[in-house]
């Protein structure tokens, strides 16, 4: 008789351990935006709450999300990395008109 109320004792801490763990980790893109103060927090947030219903089928789109942007260089397409290809492909035309015209 004492065995069968431990039995359900821990299969209901079980089962509030399971639901509470499911419920912390749809929260991490959220918690990994705010940190990084990241401009679609709200829109991450809401996210994950609706993979819950989707069996957290959109989470690992919405970490990637929640991981694209840092406060130090935004989305990581600056103009710092624009301007080094673009003079990239400027001295290649330099040298691919140059070679031409030696032929």
């Amino acid at each position: 008789m004492v065995l069968d109320y431990v039995a359900l004792a821990l299969l209901f801490f079980l089962a509030v351990t399971l639901v509470y763990g499911i419920i912390a980790i749809h929260d991490v893109p959220y918690k990994i935006a705010k940190a990084r103060d990241h401009p679609h927090q709200d829109a991450i947030e809401a996210a994950g709450w609706v993979s819950l219903f989707t069996l957290h089928a959109i989470w690992p789109f919405l970490w990637i999300w929640a991981m694209m942007y840092r406060p130090d260089r935004g989305w990581g397409m600056g103009s710092s990395g624009s301007k080094a290809l673009e003079d990239r492909i400027a001295a290649l035309e330099r040298r691919l008109v140059g070679g031409s015209s030696a032929k």
